[in-house]
């Protein structure tokens, strides 16, 4: 029994991953509004009832490992290691979303400019993206609250939306740069010292 319900996992995962692949690749040749639910099923030799086991909507396709990402999150922010900094656990936060090969669309580095093109240039996914991105923000203050209570509740949101902020404005540029894969890692792990540490000495004071 164990053994048939680890395959239909797999085959449950293999599934859920065609149509991710084959919907972005579609969104990327004809444009996001120009294509179907039907013309992913056709391209992925799926029906739309399957697709709909696995997402509500297309839109939901396009950001199908946020759930997840999420989830990571608060669960590795509500279990720190015994007498760890906040630093070193915002840190280690950080270093788990930006593992490579650990989320559905982020193992392959070209669907990951697809999204991020996506989410900028069409309107009502940059909307559903910037929801996705306040209630990260929202959730994470809340769960670094009730690990650090001497946190107080501007502190907790402004340290999570001051990197968050890094992390989403950097990746950005960074791909449109056309930086990739362990570079792009390399920008965003830079941008995110910013945040932490604050702004450099050597700008900190007014221009002469």
């Amino acid at each position: 029994m164990a053994e048939q319900t680890g395959l239909r996992e797999c085959k449950r995962r293999r599934t859920r991953q065609s149509l991710i692949h084959t919907g972005l690749r579609l969104f990327a040749e004809r444009g996001y509004d120009r294509t179907t639910v039907a013309d992913i099923c056709a391209a992925a030799e799926l029906s739309p009832a399957t697709f709909y086991k696995h997402f509500p909507a297309k839109e939901d396709l396009v950001f199908a490992d946020y759930p997840e990402r999420i989830a990571a999150i608060r669960a590795l922010t509500t279990a720190p290691h015994p007498e760890e900094s906040l630093e070193h656990l915002l840190r280690r936060a950080f270093a788990m979303v930006l593992e490579p090969g650990r989320w559905s669309i982020d193992a392959d580095e070209d669907l990951v400019v697809i999204r991020t093109r996506l989410a900028l240039t069409v309107p009502a996914l940059r909307a559903i993206a910037l929801r996705w991105i306040f209630d990260l923000q929202h959730e994470w203050a809340k769960a670094l609250r009730e690990v650090f209570p001497e946190l107080d509740d501007v502190t907790a949101h402004a340290v999570v939306g001051a990197l968050v902020g890094a992390l989403a404005s950097t990746g950005r540029a960074s791909i449109e740069n056309g930086r990739q894969g362990a570079a792009l890692v390399e920008d965003v792990s830079r941008a995110l010292d910013v945040a932490m540490t604050g702004i450099p000495h050597h700008l900190a004071a007014a221009p002469r």
